[in-house]
């Protein structure tokens, strides 16, 4: 008679599956895979559906335990890293166009009183024109020389 290898059962192999990722030492999925409900499905070698909290209590608890505790020493992934440096460019852009609209607008204004100068200081030097002769002389002239 000849021995067939023992069917361990679903939780057991999930509780490898769980092991060996934690581990660091996947036999399935890639290494470096992190440690999720489904990851651990897919490492004991079935559909993630299957590893449901109803039929494995336990164990969901156990990883859910595991998991809050260590996604916080994960390192971000490289798609993670990639958002976030697009994010703050994406930042960086308003921020830059946001200076830019402020500029343009700051100018405008700057470029409103020079002309609004322009326009009192020829209205001074007309109306001064117009002034009769006086019979006072000046001691100083206006650029106080």
């Amino acid at each position: 008679m000849s021995q067939e290898p023992k069917k361990q059962s679903a939780e057991t192999s999930f509780r490898d599956a769980y092991d060996r990722l934690r581990r660091g030492e996947p036999q399935v999925v890639p290494r470096g895979t992190p440690v999720s409900q489904n990851n651990v499905a897919r490492e004991a070698g079935v559909d993630p559906s299957a590893l449901k909290k109803s039929r494995f209590p336990s164990l969901i608890a156990e990883l859910q335990l595991y998991v809050a505790k260590h996604t916080k020493d994960a390192p971000a992934s490289a798609r993670q890293t990639m958002l976030s440096h697009r994010k703050r460019n994406r930042s960086l852009r308003d921020r830059i166009d946001e200076s830019s609209i402020q500029r343009d607008n700051l100018a405008s204004l700057l470029n409103c009183a020079n002309a609004k100068i322009v326009e009192l200081a020829n209205k001074v030097a007309e109306l001064e024109a117009k002034l009769p002769p006086s019979n006072m002389t000046k001691l100083f002239d206006r650029t106080g020389k």
